[in-house]
């Protein structure tokens, strides 16, 4: 295939010829499929809106410019629902040791104490940001570590850079701290700080005897404040972590009204039947959505803690009775049971998560790299059904964003142009050569040179 041809410099334009996947559709077309999930169509913009889409063949373009596109596909922008902005790209000067979760925790903490000023996070999120527009991302959901004075300086930068992205880019926040904080008054506190930016009231459930009380008190504070609710739940391999069961429980309980987000419940997958069955009719009937991060879970879960050993010994004898390589190979892939919590009738979206942090090594905030490998982690190919709704609208909806993540007459022409014209096309490579329309007009996709933060995250 020849390259992608430019998009004309008009008000109102054609593009003919373009593959687009039937899920993200608002509106009925009638034609055949293709590939058993995508139809041909023609698509009018004009004004930065979609005015008509047809199929086909049926509409006469060549009163308008228009660009023929071979049947390439075309998309909505992507939605992340999970992120942390305000941890990304420390790795080169705060690296994780072993590859474990623990030592991820005591990395972030020491960076976090020794450097998160308001210019560093401010530089570092705002990195993140131009590489999740570069690749089309039209909204985002970052989570911020909020304890004690933290909250003040990062949640301030998510605000300035709330207003100074506005026209390119959706943002909400949500808090991120243990959920015995809010037992406290700093954790009151930080419930009226996350209303007044308009946010989420997130948490971290631990299984301990206190649970549901805490958790009764986070569901108060967001009643009061009107405002929705961001859990991190069970990311752990241990069968015993039933925290999304009683988040589920909680909300059944207080009768809550606000959508609830659940991330990563990797525990799940290690439970029994009996167990994992409970848990969905809960979660079905509380209307919690799941966001499952599946780079950052393979990443972390079932690390060999032999390694972990071995890279935290100093040379010399203490290594003598070490194997010089991890002993074990990850039994599990860390994910939760995102086909089953579908087939139940739950909301399941994918999302980036952590990129270059001590949670994560990699990572570069695009949405069909988060989608890419959710689908060969997870065999979401087979068939790919209507699983291209999760980095898209399943995302936008659980962020209360009806006009994002879908294409359909009257809606922004917020598009991506991709080089691949089926799904086995599109997820062999990195299409790195994608066309990412705003308002109908390309933008520039040029990521941000990872030497803007040298100065800031270069090791000496």
């Amino acid at each position: 295939m020849s390259p992608i041809p430019p998009i004309p410099q008009a008000d109102r334009y054609w593009l003919i010829q373009a593959h687009v996947p039937l899920p993200l559709l608002v509106a009925e077309i009638a034609a055949p499929l293709i590939d058993s999930i995508l139809v041909a169509v023609d698509i009018e913009i004009a004004q930065g809106q979609i005015r008509q889409i047809v199929p086909t063949g049926t509409a006469d373009p060549s009163n308008l410019p228009s660009v023929n596109l071979q049947r390439r596909l075309v998309w909505s922008g992507f939605v992340d629902l999970h992120t942390h902005l305000d941890k990304g790209h420390i790795w080169p000067r705060t690296a994780n040791p072993d590859g474990s979760f623990e030592s991820a925790l005591t990395a972030v903490q020491t960076d976090r104490e020794q450097s998160w000023q308001a210019e560093d996070v401010y530089r570092r999120m705002e990195f993140g940001l131009k590489c999740s527009y570069a690749h089309g991302t039209h909204a985002l959901r970052t989570h911020i570590d909020a304890m004690g004075q933290q909250a003040a300086i990062s949640l301030e930068v998510f605000k300035t850079l709330q207003a100074v992205w506005a026209d390119r880019l959706v943002l909400q926040a949500a808090s991120l701290v243990p959920l015995e904080y809010f037992m406290t008054s700093q954790g009151e506190e930080l419930a009226d700080r996350m209303a007044s930016v308009g946010g989420v009231l997130g948490g971290l459930p631990e299984m301990n005897p206190d649970l549901d009380a805490q958790l009764d008190r986070v569901f108060t504070l967001a009643q009061e404040r009107g405002l929705n609710l961001d859990f991190h739940t069970d990311e752990s391999g241990n069968p015993t972590d039933i925290t999304l069961q009683r988040v589920a429980a909680a909300a059944l309980r207080h009768g809550f009204s606000g959508q609830i987000v659940c991330g990563h419940c990797c525990s799940l997958a290690v439970q029994p039947l009996a167990e994992v069955q409970k848990t969905l009719e809960w979660v079905r009937q509380a209307g919690i959505g799941i966001v499952s991060l599946p780079m950052c879970n393979l990443y972390l879960q079932d690390r060999n803690q032999q390694a972990s050993r071995y890279f935290s010994q100093s040379a010399g004898d203490a290594l003598a009775h070490l194997d010089p390589f991890p002993t074990q190979t990850p039994r599990w892939r860390g994910i939760t049971l995102v086909h089953e919590l579908k087939h139940a009738g739950i909301p399941v979206a994918f999302a980036s998560d952590n990129c270059r942090d001590p949670f994560y090594a990699y990572g570069n905030h695009d949405g069909l790299e988060v989608f890419t490998q959710a689908v060969r982690i997870a065999q979401l190919d087979a068939p790919h059904s209507d699983w291209c709704r999760s980095v898209t609208t399943i995302p936008a909806d659980l962020m209360g964003l009806p006009t994002c993540g879908r294409i359909g007459i009257g809606l922004p022409a917020d598009l991506i142009v991709f080089h691949a014209r089926y799904f086995s096309e599109l997820l062999a490579r990195p299409q790195s050569d994608r066309i990412v329309l705003r308002r109908g007009i390309p933008i520039d996709t040029t990521l941000p040179d990872y030497a803007e933060l040298d100065d800031l995250v270069a090791v000496e």
